[in-house]
């Protein structure tokens, strides 16, 4: 895959775990319960983040020893497919404790690469 597409995985990684962490804020558990639309949304938000790691070629991801790559494949396939046995409070605490360090972390990759490109 060339360098420019892994950049858009990483970005799509980023900006999908920055607008989870957004709505997130000032939130508690117990709404991801209650309200819905916040439980769907971030569902679908880490779905995306965990496609998009499982598109990065096996290679790419050596370069990036720093991401969890195998957990956010894998966090993906759960969700994916064990939609009806998802436990939330793994969910919330991979929003409120996990997803920080890993924004923080594709930020570092990407801003890198656009300072070699």
């Amino acid at each position: 895959m060339p360098r420019r597409d892994v950049s858009v995985l990483l970005r799509h990684m980023r900006d999908h775990a920055r607008e989870a962490l957004t709505m997130a804020q000032g939130r508690t558990r117990s709404e991801l319960d209650s309200n819905r639309m916040l439980n769907l949304s971030l569902v679908r938000l880490l779905e995306v983040v965990g496609e998009a790691a499982n598109r990065v070629s096996p290679e790419e991801r050596a370069r990036y020893p720093q991401i969890p790559w195998v957990e956010l494949v894998g966090l993906r396939n759960r969700l994916i497919h064990g939609y009806d046995q998802v436990d939330f409070d793994i969910l919330w605490h991979i929003v409120t404790q996990d997803l920080r360090p890993l924004a923080d972390a594709l930020e570092e990759i990407l801003s890198s690469q656009e300072g070699a490109g």
